[in-house]
């Protein structure tokens, strides 16, 4: 057994496998080169992450890559494809334009020994020293861009805070930001996404997997080899994810040390979010967009599926403009990009509209009351006292706004503010924006995951109600997350709920809604089927499920959740409303 270290001229490309990276404490990271066959220096396009640089899109993720192609033909066309592998960018559209592809295995994934301890901060070293090689090497000009999906972006805000000297510029394609928010605790409540993602797409690429794994399409060698370790010495070469999330249940040392820290992230950056990733992606793109310190910073915000518009002809060709004028020096009017770039959503479509901040500055932050006499959305707060109660796991309560005289966009983030009362000492609250049509369907849209995704969610935990105050604003509640409050039976409190930036034209006649349930949201309409890399069917949540009995036992969350109305008691969903550009 041992590693390829070959190079070979490939599909018009050089390709250099397994190169190896030598860390500071001597563990030796691979990479594969794919760069031009032309002498001379050219920008680096690098990716660092876990997923097997090896293991072909196809065979890792059969089902998203087939739907991917069928609906976009444009992702296949132009390449033979040989080279796809999941969520980072398909060299043969990039190297013929000049660029060098660097494709980088975490420690302890795919080719790369040592430990596996995912966005740690020995990660982001690790990163960081990947980078300043890759600046350094003689078919390198000496600008490193970094570019990819999901956990190839989530990392790229932590290792910008590193400043690595090469790093000139990165795109940032649906990636999470704040692991216990954005990944971990959505509210508070814990998200069982994590252990099911890491034992399907982990460790069944971890290094020593070997011969029990997959044997690369590429090269016929083995993706997560050379060496087959036993199942007991796999284990002691990785942490636990799934547990130490259960027991890290505060925004504690082990959370803040993957979070980062938006004052020292200054290189220039295009954000790119996902309206339907909820549960995972979007949030972390618009915090990191208007929190990061970078002076050159743009925004971009589209739908469909996760790992889609990457690939097409329009997600490469926006990030061509924005690394060719970073990485390249060209000319091409990108410094007058608009710094907002949306695709709105229509039920039926999506349509490009350029803004110059986030939020939009024309927004009309508007109140819609929660009235209980009817379970009304109304322009105005009830002014009798009332209450509503409902099974604090069941599916709770819906409010309906009167069907919309006008075609009515709401884009932006959500907030809303509930008076509840527990008959326990505590209560999760899972609240769902949703759109009707005039004869009450729900109409829900392609996610990021789930064909069957609402209009927008939020969560919280009522005994993490705590605020920051200096990170609040009235439309984005920021909770601290940093100690447990616990409720007093029956006694009324008042919560500020945060809910996902997204963005839908609601047509005339359609209704708003909103649910505020005590359980995860659940698409009426029944099943939206399952993807070969995820354990559960979908259902409406996608896998951002919350249903962790250790975290949510009965006796502290199975009670009765009770809403309160009346002076005093102001209960509302705050939407972003946008008018029309003069």
């Amino acid at each position: 057994m041992s590693y390829r270290e070959v190079g070979e001229v490939r599909d018009g490309m050089q390709i250099d496998w397994d190169v190896p990276i030598k860390m500071d404490d001597g563990i030796v990271l691979r990479a594969d080169v794919y760069r031009p066959l032309a002498k001379g220096k050219h920008p680096v396009l690098l990716s660092y992450g876990p997923y097997g640089k090896w293991l072909h899109f196809e065979d890792g993720y059969e089902s998203a890559w087939r739907r991917m192609i069928e609906k976009h033909p444009d992702v296949a066309a132009g390449s033979t494809n040989k080279y796809q592998n999941w969520e980072v960018v398909d060299p043969e559209k990039w190297v013929p334009d000049g660029y060098a592809c660097v494709r980088v295995d975490s420690r302890g994934c795919g080719r790369s020994p040592g430990y596996v301890e995912l966005w740690s901060p020995r990660e982001a070293e690790d990163f960081a020293a990947a980078i300043g090689w890759a600046g350094r090497q003689p078919w390198s000009n000496g600008k490193v861009g970094l570019n990819g999906i999901s956990y190839y972006a989530m990392n790229q805000w932590q290792v910008a805070c590193l400043d690595p000297k090469h790093l000139a510029a990165m795109c940032i394609w649906e990636g999470a930001a704040d692991f216990y928010r954005d990944v971990s605790h959505h509210g508070g409540i814990l998200c069982t996404f994590l252990q099911n993602w890491y034992d399907m797409q982990v460790k069944t690429v971890q290094h020593g997997v070997g011969q029990r794994g997959h044997r690369s399409r590429m090269n016929g060698d083995w993706v997560a080899g050379p060496p087959t370790l036993t199942a007991e010495e796999l284990g002691a070469q990785r942490f636990d994810f799934g547990q130490l999330a259960f027991e890290h249940a505060l925004d504690d040392t082990f959370w803040r040390s993957r979070t980062p820290d938006w004052s020292k992230v200054k290189v220039p950056l295009l954000s790119a979010a996902n309206w339907g990733g909820q549960g995972l992606h979007p949030r972390g793109n618009f915090e990191g967009f208007v929190r990061a310190a970078s002076k050159q910073k743009w925004l971009e915000a589209h739908g469909i599926e996760h790992w889609t518009h990457f690939y097409t002809d329009y997600g490469i060709a926006i990030q061509k403009r924005f690394f060719d004028y970073f990485l390249k020096g060209k000319r091409n009017g990108w410094d007058k990009e608009p710094k907002v770039r949306l695709q709105v959503r229509h039920p039926d479509k999506f349509v490009e509209r350029h803004e110059s901040a986030w939020p939009i500055p024309r927004t009309r932050w508007t109140k819609f009351h929660l009235d209980p006499a009817n379970q009304e959305l109304a322009a105005a707060a009830p002014k009798s006292p009332g209450v509503l109660a409902f099974a604090a796991l069941g599916d709770g309560v819906t409010f309906l706004s009167r069907p919309l005289d006008r075609a009515t966009e709401i884009t932006g983030p959500i907030a809303a503010r509930l008076n509840v009362s527990s008959s326990t000492r505590d209560a999760d609250l899972f609240l769902v924006v949703r759109v009707l049509s005039p004869n009450l369907q729900e109409v829900v849209f392609q996610g990021a995951l789930d064909p069957h995704t609402p209009v927008a969610q939020g969560w919280l935990r009522a005994s993490h109600r705590k605020l920051d105050p200096k990170l609040s604003e009235a439309y984005r509640p920021y909770h601290a997350h940093d100690e447990k409050q616990p409720l007093k039976p029956k006694q009324p409190y008042t919560l500020d709920i945060e809910i996902w930036p997204t963005s839908i034209v609601v047509p005339a006649g359609h209704r708003i809604a909103l649910s505020v349930r005590g359980r995860d949201y659940v698409y009426p309409g029944g099943s939206g089927g399952r993807l070969s890399n995820m354990k559960n069917e979908f259902t409406g949540c996608g896998p951002f499920l919350h249903d962790d009995p250790r975290d949510r036992p009965a006796a502290v969350f199975g009670g009765t959740t009770t809403l309160h109305f009346g002076k005093g008691r102001e209960n509302y969903l705050l939407l972003p409303v946008i008018p029309p550009k003069r």
